[in-house]
């Protein structure tokens, strides 16, 4: 396990708050996009900058962090492949355990206490749930407008272009029969 960087603006310092319940800090900050931070369609660019809105709680069971995070994703539209660009806003609120009371969860078998988050050396590292935030807020599909037709699935010219867009195809099933409305070719036989 490495150690966190308390220099990382996606960490967090306890001292602010300290172990005495009830004692909270709020903050704002501004951190650059971790890698990885979105889909194959859309993310938010590495390093782009992601607003926090955070409040700090100190708890009996660790610190209690609530906040928001913005930013701005980038990627493609599914229909069409011109550029889209989304507003990413979501809020979360996670608790951060102490490590004392880690064990002791662990201890009597408390069955969550594999998924708890915790304070390390006195730090909350924050990547994991702006990613749990992030991630699900973004689109599944995105568009770029919701009435986008896409291209043609012929030749690959976009549809907003030329709405009367069309080409003369004839079903395969049905191409056998275009052969009988043809007049028969003639073919002259030699003897």
């Amino acid at each position: 396990m490495s150690r966190l960087d308390p220099r990382s603006p996606l960490v967090l310092d306890t001292k602010l708050v300290g172990r005495r319940p009830g004692s909270m800090h709020e903050l704002e900050r501004e951190a650059g996009a971790p890698s990885d931070l979105g889909t194959d369609v859309i993310a938010v660019e590495e390093g782009a900058p992601l607003l926090l809105d955070l409040r700090m709680e100190s708890v009996v069971e660790g610190v209690l962090v609530t906040g928001s995070v913005r930013g701005t994703a980038t990627g493609a539209c599914v229909r069409c492949l011109d550029p889209v660009t989304e507003t990413v806003d979501g809020t979360f609120q996670e608790l951060f355990v102490h490590a004392d009371r880690h064990v002791r969860h662990d201890e009597v078998g408390d069955e969550d206490a594999d998924e708890e988050r915790l304070v390390e050396d006195g730090l909350i590292d924050l990547d994991p749930v702006v990613r749990d935030t992030v991630v699900p807020a973004l689109p599944f599909q995105p568009v770029c407008r919701p009435d986008c037709p896409g291209l043609c699935s012929v030749c690959g010219q976009p549809l907003a272009d030329d709405p009367e867009h069309q080409h003369d195809e004839i079903d395969p099933r049905w191409a056998a029969l275009s052969a009988l409305a043809e007049p028969p070719e003639t073919t002259e036989k030699r003897t």
